[in-house]
């Protein structure tokens, strides 16, 4: 396909007008202000339209998308216990099969085509990733409350099968990871040998660490130490590490995760905010030169996986934290929600529109009163531009969504067969 004559955010994050990308198979083969000599068939016209590369969901649950809305108004403590753990309880492959369409139709929609996911029943993930076309980041969260090793685990086995079922499967676009819950919900042995299990089968590992101020006195505690240091200490530091929230970080943190062989630190503003969980230091962080990225979090506590919510609260939240409006350029809010969660996820060659690149593209609509004037095409795209803007989403060459329509996904039934497992879980919940 060729994008013709159109705006288009290049790989140095800048507005470049009356551009041509092409792209053949799953990469983008040209990229320039000529046409393209090579016929690349279908042809986009580019007026009224933004080409940038597609958006990248650092730290996610997707199947939580079937508990949008169920628990409101609570602590993470109370949100989790009396909420989220019963109805999770009650999940069965229905349930989770249309929890993960459902996500997945959503994220595609507003222009995510990858997600780092963390949670369980992740077969039924896999096989939704499959049929619909996007990538991700697959990891089976572990937690263990008893003196058994890793490997007596139920969850284990099944984190295990997934490495040995799953890895590399949809030419690449599943990658199986590794992730522990959090550590107040695991035991240190458990730990331990999960990060020696990680490092020997040259896996990634995502975790939830300092969401909340109870966790990390929690820690001091339990282990004399912050979280950081306890994963320090236990050897996930010198893994390729996704560190979910990252809030409470004290002091002797920074220079720990500073030093880590591969770090990224995802922020969710929306989730953080609506559980008062508090907000991650940004400016602290960028300070260090430690990566950040975007995440949504769950459905069920953001409410929903528009992305370009992440990315404006981002910008602003950091701002009036540092009280410096300088903080936070729109070229580093935009590369947080790309460029910074394609290589969070070792997607190496995802994330920037450049030639030789996997052709992970979104196409925005500008034509709304919200885009003129035209002044700073930039600026708009991280204020101004919100998810339902996006009128295409390309993975890996494909089209999966366009003018609001899904090209493998029959939104109408997988809307049905939610709201139908939704319902069915609340009936025996009040049993």
């Amino acid at each position: 396909m060729l994008f013709q004559d159109i705006s288009i955010v290049d790989e140095e994050l800048r507005i470049v007008p009356h551009a041509y990308v092409g792209v053949r198979g799953a990469t983008i083969a040209y990229v320039g202000t000529e046409a393209p000599r090579e016929d690349f068939g279908t042809v986009y016209a580019g007026k009224d339209r933004l080409l940038c590369p597609a958006l990248y969901n650092a730290h996610g649950h997707t199947i939580m998308s079937l508990l949008r809305g169920y628990g409101e108004n609570m602590s993470l403590s109370d949100w989790l216990n009396r909420k989220i753990f019963p109805f999770e309880d009650r999940f069965n492959t229905a349930a989770t099969d249309a929890g993960a369409m459902l996500g997945l139709a959503e994220s595609i929609r507003y222009g995510v085509v990858s997600t780092s996911d963390m949670y369980f029943w992740c077969d039924s993930l896999v096989e939704a990733l499959l049929q619909s076309g996007a990538k991700a980041n697959v990891s089976r969260s572990i937690s263990c409350f008893t003196e058994q090793h890793l490997r007596e685990l139920r969850s284990f086995q099944e984190a295990d099968a997934l490495v040995r079922d799953w890895q590399g499967k949809g030419d690449g676009r599943i990658r199986i990871e590794t992730s522990i819950h959090a550590e107040y919900t695991c035991t240190e042995r458990v730990m331990a040998e999960m990060a020696e299990y990680t490092a020997e089968h040259g896996l990634r590992h995502h975790i939830h660490c300092a969401e909340t101020r109870e966790e990390v006195e929690g820690c001091k505690a339990r282990h004399g130490c912050t979280p950081v240091a306890f994963l320090k200490r236990l050897g996930y530091l010198e893994l390729p590490l996704l560190l979910a929230h990252g809030i409470w970080l004290e002091e002797e943190d920074f220079a720990l995760l500073r030093e880590a062989a591969e770090l990224t630190v995802a922020t969710c503003p929306v989730s953080n905010l609506k559980l008062a969980s508090g907000v991650c230091p940004i400016s602290r962080l960028k300070a260090e030169g430690i990566r950040c990225a975007l995440g949504t979090d769950g459905a069920a506590s953001n409410n929903n996986l528009d992305l370009w919510e992440e990315i404006k609260l981002f910008a602003l939240l950091h701002k009036e934290r540092s009280g410096d409006p300088a903080l936070i350029t729109p070229q580093e809010a935009f590369y947080a929600a790309t460029r910074a969660g394609a290589l969070a996820q070792g997607r190496t060659d995802c994330g920037l529109l450049k030639e030789g690149m996997r052709a992970d593209l979104l196409l925005l609509d500008t034509s709304g009163p919200q885009w003129c004037p035209a002044s700073d095409l930039m600026s708009h795209l991280v204020y101004a531009a919100s998810g339902s803007d996006v009128v295409m989403t390309v993975c890996d060459g494909e089209i999966l969504y366009k003018e609001g329509e899904f090209t493998r996904i029959d939104i109408e039934r997988v809307k049905a067969e939610a709201e139908k497992a939704y319902r069915g879980i609340l009936r025996e919940l009040e049993q």
